[in-house]
């Protein structure tokens, strides 16, 4: 068995074609099917089901190829760890981020990291939160950036910030006329929500006393969508304080403060437990510094360097 082996068939899986897994290979067709074979016959298994259109894993190969890419994340975390011996700052950071973080984060983190790390190499990709934390726990992903409330055995958090969130209300609402908010009597029937926003679900349904799920028409998939749909329909949603900074200066006199108490959510890092490359949490923490006001940073990561 090779390490090779190991990348052809977390190939396949993921092209679900020999044909494109070896083109993404760089290798022959012939090639890489040849060593597949010589795996499945070194381990007494079949991988792949040739039969099936698009190619599929057995429940077995499922279960290898699943454990091969744990297997080649902590082989790549032992050349991380020897770049970090030489202080060589060099390499790839392959991450996902929540859409509703993403904006505050990764124009300006591509910049920093362009002009202060150009031999690093930043992959980012913004989806759900549940696709995210499916991606990350089977190592197809470095470290994830996003809001999460609950604690997860298999996964390691570093909090970066901690941000308010803040109501963005129509002109049609009875809430305009208030200067601030209060949360305790924000009405539910107004209310519309977002769909990746968990943790101002979980507040927003045990301070208001309501159920938040059947308390929106429309659960939302971004910022923008949502207050659009404010803005046509009247009502009002909840926002991250940091967008307020991307609004036009009239939508930004739709902005109220909430209290009573404010609600907030703290945006973390998070990687696996035998995650190694402590030197790349420690630049990306670094970035997030310069690009977050630093009121709102972590006071942890503001004194001290990341020790995994």
């Amino acid at each position: 068995m090779t390490l090779q082996q190991l990348e052809y068939i977390v190939a396949v899986d993921k092209h679900r074609s020999f044909v494109q897994a070896a083109e993404s290979c760089g290798v022959t067709q012939s090639t890489l099917s040849t060593l597949v074979q010589k795996l499945e016959n070194e381990l007494d298994v079949v991988i792949f089901d040739r039969n099936s259109r698009p190619v599929k894993p057995t429940e077995m190969g499922e279960k290898l190829i699943n454990q091969a890419k744990v297997a080649l994340f902590n082989v790549n975390q032992l050349d991380e760890m020897v770049q970090a011996e030489k202080k060589s700052d060099s390499g790839e950071i392959n991450m996902s981020i929540s859409p509703t973080i993403a904006p505050y984060i990764t124009p300006k983190l591509f910049k920093y990291m362009s002009v202060t790390y150009p031999n690093i190499r930043i992959r980012a990709h913004e989806m759900s939160r549940n696709h995210i934390l499916y991606k990350l726990k089977r190592a197809e992903i470095d470290l994830a950036i996003l809001s999460y409330p609950h604690e997860d055995e298999d996964l390691l958090e570093i909090p970066l910030y901690h941000e308010k969130f803040v109501a963005y209300v129509s002109p049609m609402s009875t809430l305009y006329k208030e200067k601030v908010i209060d949360m305790k009597k924000m009405p539910s029937e107004h209310l519309w929500g977002l769909r990746e926003d968990v943790s101002l679900q979980r507040q927003v349904s045990e301070l208001c006393d309501l159920n938040y799920q059947h308390s929106s028409k429309y659960e939302a998939g971004g910022i923008c969508t949502v207050m659009m749909i404010v803005d046509e329909n009247g009502g009002y949603t909840c926002i991250p304080e940091l967008h307020v900074n991307l609004l036009r200066e009239s939508m930004r006199a739709h902005i109220r403060p909430v209290v009573n108490p404010e609600p907030s959510r703290t945006v973390s890092i998070f990687v696996r437990k035998d995650f190694v490359r402590e030197r790349m949490l420690n630049i990306l923490a670094e970035a997030i510094k310069h690009i977050i006001p630093i009121e709102m940073i972590d006071e942890r990561i503001l004194k001290y360097p990341i020790r995994l």
